[in-house]
């Protein structure tokens, strides 16, 4: 029999949308994909160079539960000349992607009915992580009108005695939006840990992504390679902790994944060290697509009120059409063959939504909002 928990688990409803839309495309069906956020770049050369290199010099065995101390000293490196702060190897776990940093912290910080404060919207797996664990999310509703931020005295009244952290995601998932510095430095100041994700964070267009860092020295972040590196499927990620906590993060590791794989860190190591120039030639596309996708959407009635300046996707408003966004997603799927992601995923904040990605070409954007008026048309003729 199925456990409790493997039952009350709920789908990663985008991950719905592309498997329904990859039955279709068996069946010769041609589907524009907006739901999923997946770099369309090839991994730089330099990255994949390196991990070959690792491979033909024998680096295929276990590395320390930590994770390479080469691999780390990099990452110090990269928060020291971006963002001017100071953080120690013996700080940093290296793990399988930013998933499982994910899993190795809220078991670390989460007993039985403890809580975390997350945004709704939010990323659709912070509740489902939480809760795994025993924990229970509390959300925050954060609005459009507001440019999704997070307002501070919102955060304040959530708080309770079991209060084990605070969640921040800027640039976010699914808005796209930066989280102002000002307010960051206030949820900082709160009293309670702050956990921020700062997986999309050197891609971002207008103004500048800060780091919890900058603001606090008993903050936790994860970070990673998928987004900014185009390194989805290479799974590489880590937290940086406070010290206190690292040996427990540590243990944990040990227990459930030793290691991650040896031979890609040894291209995190490449990607922090030699691949700039290709993150800001990727960038600049991310920009291009950014802004045309934002004009089509404000164009077919679709509401952008704050322009999105981070991560690669848009949060459009179809409330003028729907309030029901995962039957219009799987509707648009269906009839007009583009496939989104429902607002519904990131929380009933979000519902009456729906988000947009440009990790695609601008070819396929263009046809994929083509396809998207003609359904709107049709849709208002019935």
């Amino acid at each position: 029999m199925l456990s409790q928990r493997a039952c009350d688990i709920p789908p990663f409803i985008v991950m719905d949308v592309l498997e329904k839309a990859q039955e279709m495309e068996k069946r010769g069906e041609h589907v524009v994909h907006l739901e999923v956020g997946e770099p369309d770049f090839d991994t730089p050369a330099c990255i994949k160079e390196a991990c070959v290199r690792a491979l033909r010099d024998g680096r295929t065995h276990y590395t320390h539960s930590l994770g390479l101390l080469e691999l780390r000293e990099a990452i110090c490196e990269h928060y020291a000349a971006r963002y001017g702060v100071s953080v120690c190897p013996d700080q940093i776990v290296v793990t399988s992607g930013t998933s499982p940093a994910m899993l190795l912290l809220f078991s670390a910080l989460i007993g039985p009915g403890d809580e975390i404060v997350i945004s709704d919207p939010h990323y659709a797996c912070y509740p489902n992580f939480i809760r795994f664990v025993g924990g229970i999310p509390v959300c925050v509703n954060v609005y459009e009108e507001d440019g999704f931020q997070y307002r501070p005295e919102a955060i304040r009244e959530k708080i309770s005695p079991r209060t084990k952290g605070i969640l921040i995601n800027s640039p976010s998932n699914p808005t796209g939006n930066l989280l102002d510095p000002g307010r960051m430095k206030e949820i900082a100041s709160l009293g309670v840990p702050v956990i921020s994700d700062e997986i999309y964070h050197g891609l971002v267009y207008e103004g500048k992504e800060h780091s919890i860092l900058e603001f606090s020295d008993s903050a936790f972040v994860f970070n990673g390679f998928s987004k900014a590196y185009a390194m989805t499927g290479w799974r590489l990620g880590y937290v940086i902790s406070p010290k206190a906590y690292v040996r427990a993060l540590q243990k944990i590791q040990q227990n459930l994944f030793i290691s991650a794989n040896a031979f890609v860190q040894w291209a995190g190591v490449a990607a922090l060290r030699q691949s700039d120039k290709d993150v800001v030639r990727m960038r600049a596309i991310y920009d291009e697509r950014r802004r045309y996708m934002i004009r089509r959407l404000r164009e077919l009635g679709l509401g952008v009120s704050v322009e999105p300046t981070g991560a690669f996707y848009v949060l459009g408003n179809i409330r003028a059409f729907s309030r029901d966004s995962y039957s219009t997603a799987f509707d648009i799927l269906n009839r007009a063959k583009v496939g989104v992601t429902p607002g519904i995923d990131f929380g009933q904040n979000c519902e009456g939504y729906l988000r947009f990605s440009y990790a695609n070409s601008l070819e396929n954007i263009r046809e994929g909002l083509d396809r998207l008026e003609r359904y709107l048309r049709e849709d208002h003729r019935r």
